[in-house]
């Protein structure tokens, strides 16, 4: 198993309509085929010293091996997400586990 976990920070300036078009552009990520589960989240209201909350979108995708993750990566679905959000990063933290 693999254990995909992007952090996103979007831009000051990003508008709510953009906020909710990213979101629906995250779940459009579900028709990858070799994704077994995904999970988009924004910060919980967590007020201690080790939470970190800046963030603006959570992504977590649960992959069975590296393999069904290298598919991902180079998948249209992925690319073309990121072709159309990239814009909207400030900052994109990855956490990859096995």
């Amino acid at each position: 198993m693999l254990t995909h976990h992007v952090l996103f920070w979007l831009k000051s300036d990003t508008t709510e309509e953009q906020k909710t078009a990213f979101r629906a552009g995250l779940e459009s990520l579900s028709k990858v085929e070799t994704i077994k589960s995904i999970y988009i989240g924004t910060p919980a209201p967590i007020d201690r010293p080790v939470v970190d909350t800046t963030y603006t979108f959570s992504l977590v995708i649960v992959f069975d091996d590296l393999a069904a993750h290298d598919v991902y990566q180079v998948h249209p679905v992925h690319k073309a997400f990121l072709d159309e959000f990239r814009v909207l990063f400030e900052r994109v933290v990855i956490y990859d586990a096995q």
